[in-house]
């Protein structure tokens, strides 16, 4: 789930392989436009894809010279993008 709610994009429920490209797709339409916070606080349930998403968003936030700001994001995606050795590729988490 993607809402936008206070000047923020949330993202909430399971970033799993069989959310994620939906998802993705949305954030993409958004970053193409504006320049975003976007705030992990109501997700669930993580898998590789959450990293994969997260990574490919801010791509496109650089791509497309837009700013991507992240809040929330939970321990177990961070623990899933230390494992894999991109933990230091991540945006850093705004307060």
């Amino acid at each position: 789930m993607i809402a936008r709610e206070d000047g923020r994009l949330m993202v909430g429920g399971r970033l799993t392989i069989s959310t994620v490209p939906a998802l993705f797709e949305e954030g993409l339409q958004h970053l193409a436009s504006e320049d975003l916070l976007v705030d992990f606080s109501k997700v669930e349930a993580v898998d590789s894809a959450a990293v994969s998403m997260l990574l490919g968003w801010l791509r496109a936030a650089q791509r497309n010279q837009r700013a991507l700001r992240v809040t929330g994001i939970p321990d177990d995606l961070l623990s899933l993008a230390r494992l894999y050795g991109v933990d230091e590729l991540l945006p850093q988490q705004s307060a």
